[in-house]
């Protein structure tokens, strides 16, 4: 099916769902945030380093209208339901509260804490087409575009940085996962065909241009689920800053990303823990990685920018300790297969996708080969998606959608 055959499923659904829960569509507007793939650079966004994200064609969409009372109303076509959950303008914080709705209910709290109250409540029906667990950001593009959203109603004078510095906040401190902010910067600043080379220590950035001359980004979902916030995650982040703490005793940096390979060999043993000295090593050699896979990327060596993810996969896997054995299985299977410049596991980890650069005559045979290797080792099916990049939150028109 084409992408924007999808989309258009998927407004007609919203629309559906939307006039079911709320009565009708009159005064209701359209709105849509990405997901994202992360090409390299992974745990290395709270570690004050390089990330180098895209936007993908693929999200989150929402239709949402301001109300008369001071009630906020959320639906999920995705995830069913029989009515609508409801909060109140004033029971907004997070005590008590649990589910999907936790994640643009945080948006709401953030915007509030930052002196941007809602003047009003709002209805809102969402429906996406990321994989639920995938490690594509699906909570990510759902903050960005709760943001939006309420930018667009209020008329809240908020950019797509200060978008993706709220959705990182609510989700630290109202859904406690101690994510960075590349995830929530990659979907509010998505750039069609770029790729973001973002430093997270000050968050300055730069496009660069994925030109792809017969290859494809190929995604393989694992179909084993993640729940970061329930997973190690959060442990990694500790590791990284015991680390800090330690090489503070022979240095001074507020963050790993500081730390060029050549000076972490150094000054390693000054951390006294093997396992949190290997969480450490990932950090700064990753961030060294990125900073050299953008420079090939840059001068159109692809072959390079492929042997980086792979090497990228090792270090999460062997260092960093957040892959398993499926999405291994995926990883090393691809770099035997015919046309494949590099795969790694992209996202938190603890399960979800790799991403690989595939030549595109292979693609085919990619998805045949390794989906049966998948099924023989595992007995899991593994999904697919050859995915496009596209360009940040936007407010769909209605001689875009399916509305009259």
């Amino acid at each position: 099916m084409k992408a924007r055959e999808t989309e258009r499923e998927i407004l007609k659904n919203l629309q559906e769902s939307f006039v079911k829960y709320y009565g009708g569509t009159e005064g209701a507007r359209l709105f849509f945030a990405p997901g994202r793939v992360n090409l390299i650079g992974e745990h290395t966004d709270y570690n004050g380093g390089h990330v180098f994200p895209c936007a993908l064609t693929i999200g989150t969409y929402a239709m949402a209208r301001k109300r008369a009372d001071d009630r906020i109303l959320f639906y999920s076509v995705n995830a069913g339901g029989d009515a609508p959950v409801s909060y109140g303008l004033e029971d907004l914080e997070p005590a008590g509260k649990s589910g999907w709705t936790m994640y643009p209910l945080g948006v709401v709290w953030a915007f509030a804490g930052r002196g941007m109250r809602l003047s009003s409540g709002f209805e809102m029906a969402i429906a996406g087409n990321i994989p639920a667990g995938s490690g594509l950001s699906s909570s990510a593009s759902l903050e960005v575009l709760t943001g939006f959203v309420l930018k667009s109603l209020y008329g809240f004078d908020v950019d797509g940085i200060t978008l993706a510095q709220i959705g990182q906040y609510s989700e630290n401190h109202y859904n406690g996962m101690q994510c960075g902010i590349m995830d929530q910067f990659a979907s509010a600043m998505g750039k069609k065909d770029h790729a973001i080379f973002l430093d997270t220590a000050d968050l300055s950035y730069t496009y660069a241009p994925v030109v792809l001359e017969h290859k494809k980004l190929v995604i393989t979902n694992s179909c084993v689920k993640h729940q970061l916030t329930d997973s190690g995650y959060n442990d990694r982040r500790r590791s990284c800053e015991q680390a800090v703490e330690a090489l503070n005793k022979v240095t001074s940096i507020r963050a790993l990303g500081e730390l060029t390979p050549e000076r972490f060999e150094e000054i390693r043993d000054a951390i006294p823990d093997e396992d949190t000295r290997r969480k450490a090593k990932h950090a700064v050699y990753e961030n060294a990685r990125t900073i050299r896979a953008v420079e090939a990327l840059k001068q159109g060596d692809i072959e390079a920018f492929g042997r980086l993810m792979n090497e990228s996969h090792v270090s999460l896997r062997d260092d960093y300790d957040v892959s398993c054995p499926e999405v291994d299985i995926l990883a090393e299977e691809a770099w035997n297969l015919p046309g494949v410049l590099g795969a790694r596991i992209t996202g938190g980890g603890f399960g979800g996708c790799t991403v690989a650069i595939v030549e595109e005559e292979h693609v085919a045979g990619y998805c045949e080969r390794l989906g049966t290797v998948y099924k023989e080792k595992t007995g899991l099916e593994a999904a697919f998606y050859i995915v496009e990049i596209g360009d940040g939150p936007r407010e769909i028109t209605p001689d875009q959608s399916m509305l009259p």
